[in-house]
């Protein structure tokens, strides 16, 4: 009987290991095919994740870089529409001092044309006093009928004296009040033309200022958005890796479970090399020396703990899997000396 133990002892010792090499040699080959798989895409997630981080970094540095023209461009356009209402202000202001120049030429002609006149009656008055004579005190004393006509003659001429001296400065002072207003009409109007230009130019180099920030905001923005879309194509691409990782993985998963199922389970409630072990798969098995029996090798006290009637060895094939289906949930494999 010893002998007889040792022989199956041995028997189910070659039949665990033969079980196990040939579990080992169906799932290696298949593992390390689905790994190598599994891998490679894991690779191409984690270079695509750094790019996708670079990506990132540019795309932030772009987007600050698109802020600062846009609020560039902003400001120069706020600096430009100032300029630009100046610029309306000057150029009024400059229109209304033209018209000022124009009307003071025109007032100064005016001046001149009158002086034209007194400076001729002047002349022909001189002319007149050369040909017939200055008259001299002595000659109008003389000419006097009564003291009477005297004081009027002596009056007449102080008046006409008078005149000439009134007629020439009053046409001189006039002159040169006109001249002097159109000498500073005509400076207001240059310094405000020139203001007028330095403001052309300075809203013109705002023009220009703003142009190139608008620019270059549309360059970013084209850049932003291309990288946008490089970065949602990129992130599309891991996220469709990492569904191919979970599916291989999963697929993994599944294939070494059917594997382990057909190897481990078949049509048993325990792993098939356990049974083939214990009995063969014999469901009318006996161990003489222990009393178990049945494909599960199961004694008789835990047999009845477990609900059975009679005995194992005699029990129906489903009484028997339901039965060792309990004893592997409660204990698993510790329960078996095969296991």
């Amino acid at each position: 009987m010893a002998r007889s133990l040792a022989t199956k002892a041995g028997g189910r010792s070659r039949l665990v290991i033969l079980a196990c090499a040939v579990f080992a040699a169906v799932l290696l080959p298949l593992a390390i095919a689905q790994a190598a798989d599994i891998d490679a895409l894991q690779d191409k997630v984690s270079a695509a994740r750094g790019e996708a981080s670079s990506l990132t970094s540019a795309l932030q540095a772009a987007q600050s870089e698109l802020a600062a023209a846009e609020e560039q461009a902003a400001a120069a356009s706020a600096r430009e529409e100032k300029l630009s209402g100046l610029l309306a202000s000057g150029e009024e202001r400059a229109a209304r001092l033209a018209a000022d120049v124009r009307r003071t030429q025109q007032r100064l002609d005016a001046e001149k044309k009158r002086l034209r006149r007194a400076r001729g009656a002047l002349a022909e008055r001189l002319v007149a006093i050369y040909e017939s004579g200055a008259p001299s005190t002595a000659s109008v004393i003389l000419a006097s009928g009564d003291f009477d006509d005297l004081a009027v003659r002596s009056e007449y001429m102080e008046r006409i004296e008078q005149s000439d001296a009134d007629l020439a400065g009053r046409v001189e002072q006039v002159r040169r009040s006109v001249t002097r207003a159109l000498k500073r009409v005509a400076a207001l109007k240059a310094k405000v033309d020139t203001y007028n230009a330095r403001l052309t130019a300075a809203r013109s180099e705002i023009a220009t200022v703003r142009a190139d920030a608008e620019a270059a905001a549309a360059q970013l923005d084209s850049v932003a958005a291309a990288r946008s879309a490089s970065l949602a194509t990129l992130e599309s691409k891991i996220a469709s890796w990492v569904s191919d990782i979970e599916a291989a993985e999963a697929a993994s998963r599944a294939e070494a479970e059917s594997t382990v199922e057909r190897w481990l389970g078949g049509p048993f409630s325990i792993p098939s090399y356990i049974v083939m072990c214990e009995s063969g798969g014999n469901y009318s098995a006996l161990n003489p020396s222990s009393g178990a029996g049945g494909a599960y090798q199961i004694l008789p006290s835990t047999w009845q703990l477990y609900g059975g009637q009679g005995e194992p060895q005699n029990a129906s094939k489903a009484e028997q899997d339901r039965i060792a289906a309990e004893i592997w949930a409660d204990s698993g494999g510790g329960a078996w000396v095969c296991a």
